[in-house]
């Protein structure tokens, strides 16, 4: 099949901001839920945990899927099940409905890194990887900038029912569109698996020294990313006493330099021969800019600047982190591994968040900001241990 390489990266990245977007769009309306439906913070926060508690669990699974029948089909069916579960969670009047619609959304999420890591490799030209991964994780950073400020501004203007419904329509756009260019995200090895290896080769296979390495960074990164995303507005707000408008704008000031970071960082693992020194440098950067905040060295007005460089650190990590995964994956095996390593994601982001709460709820904002730079440190850690140069890298 012909490659349209751009076409591809740009499908593909469009359904990976859908899944960011859809993942980030619900958390800020949690104060008009609590008030309407009369739950606890800890009810909704049970709400976020099962969604990521699917996500994770099937993610793996997901990949086994991917190996076996292809991306296409997989990418798509994920993106119409989160939209199916956020347009049920826009119709509850009680708890029950928000965790089926939490569960539905979860599957639906499962799917996206071993689809389009599977597609992106099947399609795209080998020299192009480097920038088709900066731009997939762009465009996950951008989606979860933009899903607050969609949702809260919705809400304000209607309800939150009427702000997750349009999110529902949202995913519901992306699918019809990537429906119609469906035949760009196929690839010619998408049905080639004739030869069934053993299960327990393929569990030797994801219980490897380098792809156990890779899942524990994705853990730990997430885990400090969902403090931030999650209880960074609150902890900013309380310990430096700043408005809530200003904390915000730090966490979208994050996103938005971790989005250029990525940019930068596509140009980087393209050329780098050793990504591992990369993805570590970056996380090192982002964990002292976390410690000064922590301790209180920065200035509550210099906030959004601070986050934004600890955001454009974190985004040079990310495409020479996807090479590193790219270099453990023994061939023929990208779906299982990509799903399993970032399986990781979702475990940090659903282990962490009663944690971070406790913090909140015995007055130690900063614990917020030291526990983040703790999983950050411990992230550049496992980095160090996974293998030193990429196949790309060992080619060239």
């Amino acid at each position: 099949m012909r490659r349209n390489d751009p076409l591809v990266i740009s499908l593909v990245a469009l359904g990976h901001a859908t899944s960011h977007f859809m993942q980030l769009v619900l958390p800020p309306l949690f104060p008009l839920m609590r008030e309407e439906l009369g739950v606890t913070y800890a009810t909704l926060g049970m709400v976020a945990a099962v969604f990521y508690a699917v996500s994770a669990l099937l993610q793996p699974l997901a990949g086994f899927v991917v190996d076996r029948y292809g991306g296409r089909g997989v990418l798509l069916g994920g993106i119409a099940l989160m939209s199916l579960g956020t347009a049920a969670m826009s119709l509850a009047h009680d708890p029950g409905l928000l965790l089926l619609g939490a569960s539905l959304s979860g599957l639906g999420n499962s799917v996206f890194h071993p689809a389009d890591f599977s597609i992106l490799n099947g399609r795209v030209s080998p020299p192009r990887l480097g920038y088709a991964f900066s731009a997939h994780g762009v465009a996950g950073s951008l989606g979860f900038a933009i899903a607050p400020v969609f949702s809260a501004t919705l809400a304000s203007l209607f309800d939150w029912h009427a702000a997750l419904l349009a999110g529902a329509g949202v995913a519901c756009g992306v699918f019809l569109l990537l429906l119609l260019n469906m035949n760009q995200l196929a690839f010619v090895h998408e049905k080639r698996t004739q030869v069934k290896t053993p299960f327990m080769d393929d569990v030797r296979v994801l219980l490897s020294g380098r792809v156990v390495a890779c899942f524990l960074f994705f853990a730990l990164h997430a885990a400090a990313l969902t403090g931030l995303m999650s209880f960074g507005v609150a902890a900013m707000n309380e310990q430096f006493g700043v408005a809530a408008t200003l904390a915000s704008t730090a966490v979208a000031a994050y996103m938005v330099g971790s989005a250029g970071g990525m940019l930068l960082g596509g140009f980087v693992a393209s050329r780098a021969s050793r990504p591992d020194f990369v993805a570590a440098a970056g996380m090192v950067l982002s964990a002292c800019v976390m410690l000064s905040v922590a301790a209180g060295a920065i200035p509550g007005a210099t906030l959004p600047a601070a986050l934004a460089a600890a955001g454009i650190a974190v985004g040079l990590t990310y495409p020479s982190r996807d090479l590193i995964v790219r270099a453990a994956t023994p061939p023929g095996a990208t779906g299982r591994v990509y799903g399993f390593v970032y399986s990781g994601l979702d475990v940090g982001s659903f282990a962490t968040p009663v944690f971070y709460g406790w913090l909140m709820d015995h007055s130690l904002p900063h614990g917020v900001f030291y526990t983040i730079f703790g999983f950050t440190l411990l992230a550049m850690l496992t980095v160090l241990q996974l293998p030193g140069r990429t196949r790309t890298a060992a080619a060239t």
